[in-house]
């Protein structure tokens, strides 16, 4: 058989050989996501109606929640599909369309995730020159560019990884057309695949972590040398926030994609990718408004105006 044998599409196993299990996610994921959309379409809102948030940190929060709005749109409806019956079959033009847009929207987020650690870094290492040097203009710049990292990862990542010949084999061990599980099911070498990706992960994945780390390296040290308490408390609060996020973000992008053809990652891939594909983006508005008076604030003033 050759790689033809894909182009009417693939049988997405997921969960299907617990059928069981399948009845208790069907409940959970859909619960899961709509508090992700309400959560992050909160956030969206709030941010934009109350002026008190017009500020460079959640102009960039806001990028996230509609990031994370996507990312999770961009498979979950699938995968409900797929667990509320027998069906497990997707197109072979929708699997393109489900890797491009994970694809992008991922390595957006791990961008932008960087970016919001400049912001804060900025406005707790100078914050006599904070709103001289985070002006709207660089805001949307770094914004674009977060946006235009992921929007090339997808470009250079998704056909070559759609082109891989099977030789028939269209059943794909996960619940969504993932990069990893995709390059399992091929039936050539795909050493100079996962090289690529290995080369990518470290400019996308490991790059921006860096940055995020020697941001906080430095605010960690400003924040030592502050004398006032409540100065601490804030910066902390604030910074925690952010911290949170990226731990669970990049904690399971680094162990997925660092070793995309692993047979342990395979196995492990499903729990981890619905982990960071679900749990993650509801968790940010969660995250985001608990440990922030501003957001608590505007969210009881919406509320007593209406």
């Amino acid at each position: 058989m050759t790689n033809q044998s894909c182009q009417e599409g693939f049988i997405l196993l997921g969960f299907s050989d617990r059928p069981k299990l399948e009845q208790i996610l069907f409940v959970f994921v859909l619960i899961f996501y709509l508090v992700t959309l309400v959560g992050n379409a909160v956030i969206i809102l709030v941010s934009h109606l109350d002026p008190s948030l017009h500020t460079p940190m959640y102009f960039f929060l806001t990028n996230l929640s509609f990031l994370d709005l996507c990312f999770t749109t961009s498979s979950i409806p699938q995968l409900l599909f797929n667990l509320g019956g027998p069906d497990k079959t997707i197109s072979y033009v929708g699997c393109a369309i489900q890797l491009f847009m994970f694809l992008g929207l991922g390595g957006t987020e791990c961008v932008l995730l960087a970016v919001m650690a400049y912001d804060r870094f900025t406005a707790i290492c100078k914050p006599l020159h904070y709103s001289v040097l985070m002006h709207p203009q660089l805001c949307w710049k770094l914004v674009s560019v977060a946006w235009g990292v992921g929007l090339l990862n997808s470009l250079v990542m998704s056909p070559v990884t759609m082109k891989l010949p099977r030789c028939g084999r269209c059943r794909v061990k996960h619940f969504l057309c993932e990069m990893p599980a995709l390059i399992k099911i091929a039936c050539v070498d795909t050493v100079a695949v996962e090289s690529t990706v290995f080369i990518l992960s470290v400019i996308i994945v490991l790059v921006p972590l860096l940055l995020i780390l020697i941001s906080y390296s430095y605010i960690a040290l400003a924040v030592l040398r502050m004398k006032s308490a409540a100065g601490r408390r804030k910066a902390f609060n604030t910074c925690g926030s952010h911290l949170t996020v990226v731990s669970l973000f990049y904690g399971n992008i680094i162990y997925m994609y660092m070793q995309p053809g692993n047979n342990s990652s395979q196995d492990q891939g499903k729990f981890l990718t619905l982990f960071y594909n679900l749990v993650t983006p509801m968790l940010n508005p969660v995250i985001y408004t608990l440990r922030n008076k501003d957001v608590k604030g505007a969210l009881r003033r919406l509320v007593s105006r209406k």
